[in-house]
């Protein structure tokens, strides 16, 4: 077992007040590498998660930047996404995050190296606390869109599968989700007032992820600006249901507010 921590750092592009995430098996407070070589030779691991190295982190209210710690296998994590290697000349540094803004951002490949902190008592650790994080995993959820990879991925890396498991409501209602489901937890704490609001947003989102998880023969992965166009439009629809208040609320920043998720220099082709 290893402690691996979650860290951010504000992802600064078109003035966002997005934060970009990534994953370490060391407390960057504690050991200072000043790039990946230094950590490779301390026999240490980074993932980059789609971006660049970062030392240490740090965002506004969070000097450290840390998102949170918590103990997991490091052999099942260097699996799922193999760390020390940037994420997009790298398959397999890439988990199932193939297409960076396509089947994910840098959220939920950080929380695919982080399932491995999960158990059958304990959900993994995720970046939850990150801002935007609601906003991406409306789009991509927890860990992408690449399902079937996924679970294909963990079982290769002889990880175990979250089951299935009712979760009930306040109503006394319940309905059946994979764990962990970040947005629709935080949807359903945020929108407990409201059940046929709420079923209304999740049934949004399902077709917003079964909308963007399509590929047709000859797909070519669309530019950012498309990307961030599509999800802009995605994320107005939501808006539109929820209302301003709710919205706001919700996803932690105001109704009308452009907010460009996918970073451009990732999508450029070399």
């Amino acid at each position: 077992m290893a402690t691996l921590y979650a860290w951010a750092v504000p992802a600064w592009f078109n003035q966002n007040l997005l934060d970009h995430t990534w994953v370490t098996a060391y407390n960057n407070q504690t050991h200072h590498y000043a790039n990946v070589a230094q950590v490779i030779a301390a026999s240490q691991n980074y993932w980059f998660c789609w971006g660049s190295y970062h030392a240490k982190g740090g965002i506004p209210l969070n000097p450290t930047g840390a998102l949170g710690k918590q103990s997991g296998s490091l052999p099942l994590a260097r699996c799922l996404v193999k760390p020390n290697l940037e994420t997009r000349p790298n398959p397999p540094a890439q988990g199932t995050i193939f297409t960076y803004g396509v089947d994910g951002v840098c959220h939920q490949l950080a929380n695919q190296v982080l399932y491995s902190t999960g158990s059958r008592s304990v959900a993994p650790l995720t970046v939850r606390k990150a801002r935007g994080y609601a906003f991406s995993s409306f789009l991509y959820g927890t860990y992408g869109l690449q399902h079937a990879a996924w679970r294909a991925k963990i079982h290769g890396c002889g990880g175990t599968v979250r089951p299935k498991m009712q979760i009930a409501k306040p109503t006394g209602t319940a309905f059946v989700i994979d764990l962990p489901d970040d947005f629709e937890r935080h949807a359903s704490d945020v929108l407990s007032d409201d059940p046929d609001l709420l079923k209304e947003l999740l049934h949004l989102r399902t077709e917003v992820q079964t909308y963007a998880a399509v590929r047709i023969p000859g797909y070519e992965p669309p530019g950012a600006a498309t990307l961030n166009t599509r999800n802009q439009h995605f994320l107005n629809q939501a808006a539109l249901l929820l209302g301003e208040e709710k919205f706001e609320k919700l996803f932690g920043f105001k109704a009308g507010q452009t907010m460009d998720l996918v970073h451009p220099e990732m999508t450029e082709k070399k």
